[in-house]
């Protein structure tokens, strides 16, 4: 995170807090940069930002005041699900395929859909890149790396791996087209047909079409919108059904989007060791992490390789090349082998150029830029929830990623609101489809990865009309306010 959103943010806490109250006068550029130890153009981007979040406001010739209405957000989803953890057949892909084509019409607001803006990506650069890459390649080049990927690719993950303290061997990172073939080559590797998969409660769809089509069962675990999976709940279900594998997000979770931590990820990995069960640790979203450092995923804690850890390009750099893979420990022959036998190989131009352009070190300065822009957006979207939702309206506050959670009072119905918004060119994400009985009805996930406009705050104004045109039944309508529950 950038110094000047990082003091923002600080600033916008105190105001929040009520420290400083409306109309209080902030301090001055140089007073502040002197407190702060920032220069007076950090503390000027800071002031900027918080005025364009309508937290403070300018006068002429005296100076900087908080705002003498403070924008709200909502408060936050809080405690873990209460699924029944009972293994159940899944049956899902109709419906959620019929929900999420809505999302990818080109005239249609985008909150429901599964990427960010494609105009964030390097584009251009990654064109130069291609020409220059392949024009260079030799053909010899082109079926040498079939068998688990371009070498060079590998060893620029493995350097990627080995900044955040993970020694990961080149020749153990198996190259997939995109990290959902990873992920579904890594449940096959440690689970049959018939098998039972433990998972989030809610949890990515993506699991839930992949157990699906491989005929395999799944198992709900309670799961906490800030913290992740509940690990006593786990081990009751790893002791008394024993299941083939887990399948699980620990760092900006999809949908709720939040993160373990590291702590837990280390009792995670312990746990599922103890009991000789496999990870597929589902980690496309780690390097959009707004903080100062990036949190550690599982596979940083896994000394006996029972995590098969899967992340991809996908979400941070190039959507349409679909390059993923997986480091998957024990399991790695086994996983080159399914990958030998499914699709043999990714694209192999789209390799050289991801490995040339992570040579030239221009990504993380990419990655930097991406950061900023999806922390920003989430505060727009957080602060347009607080302007045009319900009172009663909860929504998660994720550390990193472009995925948010709404709860809404128990009597909304998402699914009709999704039909709604529809009428409207609006997409979103109705919570059942993150759930193997269909379940979060009254919830649902935005995505706040694109970039804010009009159109956009004039989308989250009619969605907020049509969740307050949802009306309890009348018992509920009757009842005192004091039962609503509030943060």
């Amino acid at each position: 995170m950038k110094r000047y959103v990082a003091l923002a943010e600080e600033i916008a806490d105190i105001i929040e807090k009520g420290t400083l109250r409306p109309g209080d006068r902030l301090p001055s550029v140089r007073e502040a940069s002197r407190a702060h130890r920032v220069s007076a153009s950090t503390v000027f981007q800071a002031y900027y930002l918080l005025e364009a979040r309508g937290l403070i406001v300018t006068r002429a010739r005296s100076g900087y005041f908080v705002a003498q209405t403070i924008p709200r957000k909502p408060p936050t989803v809080d405690g873990a699900s209460k699924p029944l953890e009972v293994s159940v057949e899944v049956d899902v892909s109709r419906h959620i395929d019929a929900i999420l084509a809505a999302s990818t019409q080109p005239d249609v607001v985008p909150f429901g859909s599964a990427f960010p803006n494609a105009s964030l990506f390097p584009w251009s650069a990654l064109g130069r890149t291609m020409a220059s890459s392949v024009k260079r390649m030799e053909p010899r080049k082109t079926v040498e790396g079939l068998l688990g990927g371009n070498l060079e690719l590998r060893r620029q993950i493995a350097l990627r791996y080995g900044a955040r303290d993970m020694r990961v061997d080149p020749s153990d990172i198996v190259i997939a087209n995109g990290a959902m073939e990873a992920l579904h080559l890594c449940l096959q590797a440690v689970a049959r047909p018939g098998d039972a998969v433990v998972i989030e409660s809610p949890s990515f769809y993506g699991a839930l079409q992949a157990l699906e089509m491989h005929g395999m069962r799944a198992i709900e675990a309670p799961t906490d919108p800030r913290t992740g999976i509940d690990l006593d709940a786990l081990e009751h279900i790893l002791k008394g059904q024993k299941p083939a594998a887990c399948w699980l997000m620990t760092t900006f979770q999809n949908p709720l989007g939040g993160t373990m931590p590291d702590a837990k990820k280390r009792e995670l990995v312990a746990l599922l060791t103890h009991y000789r069960t496999a990870l597929i640790e589902d980690d496309v979203y780690t390097e959009l992490y707004f903080d100062e450092r990036p949190p550690k995923p599982a596979k940083a804690f896994d000394s006996d390789g029972w995590v098969l850890h899967c992340s991809s390009f996908s979400k941070c750099l190039a959507p349409g090349y679909r390059i993923g893979w997986a480091t998957a420990g024990r399991f790695a022959k086994d996983v080159a082998r399914l990958k030998l036998r499914s699709s043999i190989s990714a694209s192999v131009p789209a390799e050289v150029t991801l490995a040339a352009y992570l040579a030239k070190g221009g990504y993380d300065r990419h990655l930097r830029h991406l950061r900023t822009f999806f922390a920003e957006q989430r505060d727009a979207m957080l602060l347009a929830i607080g302007r045009y939702f319900p009172q009663s309206t909860r929504a998660t506050r994720p550390a990193g990623g472009y995925f948010l959670w709404v709860e809404c009072d128990a009597h909304v119905d998402t699914l009709a609101l999704h039909a709604q918004a529809l009428k409207a060119r609006i997409s979103l994400a109705p919570g059942p489809i993150f759930s193997s009985r269909s379940e979060f009805r009254h919830c649902f996930r935005l995505n706040y990865g694109h970039r804010w406009t009009a159109v956009v705050e004039q989308a989250m104004q009619t969605l907020g009309r049509l969740l307050s045109s949802q009306r309890a039944p009348r018992e509920v309508q009757r009842a005192p306010k004091a039962k609503i529950a509030r943060i």
